[in-house]
């Protein structure tokens, strides 16, 4: 072969390489941008790529509301008052213009639901559904009505316990504590405006919610399924049918914002009522209140401020001072008001702690003893 010919053969063998390496190049970036079209699939580069599973949504909850729904109940509390009213002399309006005035009797009547926490027949509701009632009438989902007795009430949670006669009564299951997420579904089940029991659908929208100024201890399950008046007492469960919360509140006017007491607290509230007939709280005799932003130290928990101590209490005695920021108590980090609340009340009475935290930036530290917080002092 001549030095021409052999040139021409190693000319036309690149060329034929070339042109494999470049078809090859070419299928493989058409095949990773479109692989659907070639009937294979890519696996993605990185993990944070591949979607994550998600649980099959049911097409009903009547399984939940089956085992649910019997556990809830109607409650129709009745109070007499007394109230000031121009006596109705001979019918006629200017007499009774001028007339005297003279106390007359009414019946005023709350609606509102609860939940049956035990066979035997003990139920939980909110504590303003029944407060000063002087009868209380408890309808069942099968159409019975009987009478109820107020065994305890917790104003610093809004519960109350409620006593009916019976045996092997329809219960509530309770949820797993802290097994509740964000977007978990629930559904309500109550009494809104007397029409019967209801179910409405939503999701947990937020949990922990607090400084709400609807009770004292607050830790609320955030929803927005429909919560209503006459709902308050009512049945928060998830789509297993367990018990997540008791109803409470709506936000004012707000669509779509409604709370719910979690379902452990309020069982924490039935056994310390059913056992002492009130909930006994740890308490030194002071109030608090978030320490203001501008007050906090780098590198420190945030604290909460003492605004107020009761004279001659614990706290008084200790010598607390109204603009003292506690950020150690009993030895926890707190980090603001309502932690310092919820360690305060955990405590039993008869206990000595430390207190420590800055008064005025100066480092501080007491010894305080625990005493019974009074029931129902505070708000509502």
């Amino acid at each position: 072969m001549t030095s021409s010919g052999s040139g021409g053969f190693l000319r036309i063998t690149m060329f034929l390489v070339q042109a494999a390496i470049t078809g090859l190049a070419l299928a493989f970036v058409v095949t990773r941008l479109l692989p659907g079209q070639f009937g294979a699939s890519v696996a993605p580069d990185r993990p944070g790529d591949r979607p994550a599973p998600t649980s099959p949504v049911p097409s009903s909850y009547r399984d939940a509301v089956t085992l649910a729904g019997p556990a809830v109940v109607s409650i129709h509390s009745y109070a007499e008052r007394v109230v000031q009213a121009p006596s109705r002399v001979f019918g006629d309006p200017m007499l009774q213009r001028f007339g005297a005035i003279s106390p007359q009797r009414i019946l005023e009547q709350s609606l509102g639901s609860g939940v049956i926490m035990s066979p035997d027949g003990f139920l939980l509701t909110n504590f303003h559904v029944i407060a000063n009632a002087d009868n209380i009438l408890v309808g069942l989902s099968d159409g019975r009505v009987t009478s109820a007795r107020v065994v305890g009430a917790d104003r610093e949670t809004d519960l109350a316990v409620l006593k009916i006669d019976g045996t092997d009564l329809p219960a509530i299951q309770l949820a797993t504590a802290d097994e509740q997420a964000v977007g978990d579904v629930v559904l309500a089940i109550g009494n809104p405006y007397g029409i019967g029991q209801t179910v409405t659908l939503g999701i947990i929208s937020a949990k922990g919610r607090n400084q709400l100024s609807l009770s004292r201890y607050e830790d609320f399950i955030q929803t927005d399924a429909a919560i209503n008046s006459g709902n308050s007492g009512g049945a928060l469960v998830n789509a297993r049918g367990e018990l997540v919360g008791i109803n409470t509140a709506q936000f004012g006017q707000a669509q779509g914002i409604s709370f719910a007491i979690p379902a452990d607290a309020a069982k924490r509230v039935l056994a310390e009522v059913m056992v002492h007939g009130e909930v006994i709280r740890g308490w030194i005799g002071a109030e608090y209140a978030d320490t203001p932003a501008n007050w906090i130290i780098d590198n420190a928990p945030r604290g909460a401020m003492v605004s107020l101590t009761l004279p001659g209490g614990p706290a008084d005695l200790a010598g607390l001072q109204p603009g003292d920021v506690i950020r150690l108590y009993n030895g926890q980090e707190v980090d603001g008001l309502s932690q310092l609340r919820g360690i305060e009340a955990a405590l039993a009475p008869g206990a000595r702690i430390k207190v420590s935290g800055h008064r005025a930036g100066v480092p501080f530290e007491s010894e305080v003893l625990i005493a019974k917080r009074p029931n129902g002092l505070g708000k509502r």
